[in-house]
């Protein structure tokens, strides 16, 4: 954020999360991360200073699983509200993890029809239990099918390389797909895919501070926080391997009172 702070660019927007231009990081090890100035390092700590702080309210779930609404539920949030989710709107979900679930939760509680995409049949009774009205088992061609050319928008979750324009053929005229998952490779897209029905196909990151207090009063209305698993510091080694494996409902959060052990 303060590669941003007060550029003029992004004022009007408050955006301060967008930087300037492209930053490339190269990292090669954990006490080697460098940027286009000076290095920066990796650490933990229990404090940190900042210059402006959020009102958190107060939550009826554990601190803990509030925790994340500052990084899921943000990225969730942001698109969802910028593409006008909501009441009479049709949703789409692809992906059901740790940035999934939170776009179920926030698009069913701003009233839209949610329809959740998985490539895992499992979590279909938990896509519903999260507030999806349908779900969608994506290795199924034919269920897919049924949905062709009527979605208002589709948020991406998915990190994976998948088939990015099974998703675009969804979008009725005027749609739009937000991918806000990071997949390693390029996904290639078909333009045919977008202007025949001049879709919109687009990728979101966070959101600025007003918009996450925003975000954070929503989530403290509707009751809405992540669902977490809390580990000890000691386990991070064991928690990177398992999302690889599916094996994380949805989230991780580190107890820092840990440190101390």
């Amino acid at each position: 954020m303060g590669d941003a702070r007060g550029h003029p660019q992004r004022r009007p927007q408050i955006q301060e999360q967008r930087p300037r231009a492209p930053r490339q990081y190269v990292l090669q090890s954990p006490s080697d991360l460098r940027a286009d100035g000076p290095d920066y390092f990796v650490g933990r700590a229990r404090q940190l200073a900042v210059q402006r702080l959020g009102v958190l309210p107060e939550f009826q779930p554990a601190a803990a699983a509030t925790a994340p609404l500052l990084c899921a539920g943000i990225t969730a949030y942001s698109p969802l509200r910028y593409w006008q989710a909501g009441p009479g709107k049709k949703v789409g979900i692809v992906g059901l993890g740790g940035l999934g679930h939170m776009g179920v939760k926030i698009a069913h509680a701003l009233g839209a029809h949610v329809v959740l995409f998985t490539t895992s049949p499992g979590k279909v009774e938990d896509g519903r239990r999260l507030g999806a009205n349908e779900v969608v088992v994506s290795k199924d061609a034919n269920a897919v099918a049924k949905h062709l050319g009527s979605f208002d928008f589709i948020l991406d979750c998915v990190s994976a390389s998948h088939d990015i324009n099974a998703y675009l053929s969804l979008l009725k005229v005027d749609g739009a797909l937000t991918i806000v998952g990071a997949p390693e490779q390029p996904l290639p897209v078909s333009v045919f895919s977008l202007i025949m029905a001049r879709r919109s196909f687009g990728g979101s990151l966070i959101g600025g501070l007003p918009e996450t207090q925003e975000m954070l009063d929503f989530c403290a209305e509707k009751g809405i926080a992540s669902d977490i698993e809390t580990i000890a510091i000691q386990q991070i080694d064991e928690a990177y391997e398992r999302p690889l494996k599916s094996d994380v409902k949805y989230r991780f959060v580190i107890d820092m009172a840990s440190l101390k052990k």
